[in-house]
């Protein structure tokens, strides 16, 4: 999945320090700063939010599952707060509250 950033110049930015990290010249420590300057951050969603975004987008929950690469009974469960999504499902989430159900294609 290719990396969203909060802006452009952040993007080039965390690209360079990305490149003089893998050259050596500075420390992985250093990276790991840029990581959370540059990159989308990530909370915890509440199932109502959860529920917000997927019918701002217009969509149905399957559509919506298929975008995220989950079950249908996944967002289902989401959105009644059986479960809680993590991982790389929540940084989707994330990426879909910010920008649209665009940003997963």
């Amino acid at each position: 999945m290719p990396r969203q950033y909060g802006s452009d110049v952040l993007a080039s930015v965390h690209e360079t320090a990305l490149g003089m990290t893998e050259a050596g010249v500075m420390s992985k420590r250093t990276m790991k700063t840029f990581d959370e300057m540059c990159l989308t951050p990530v909370e915890d969603m509440a199932p109502e939010r959860i529920r917000e975004i997927r019918l701002r987008e217009n969509a149905s929950q399957a559509v919506f599952a298929r975008y995220l690469n989950v079950t249908k009974g996944l967002v289902s469960q989401w959105e009644r707060g059986e479960k809680r999504p993590r991982g790389a499902s929540l940084k989707l989430l994330t990426l879909v509250a910010k920008n649209g159900l665009g940003a997963v294609v």
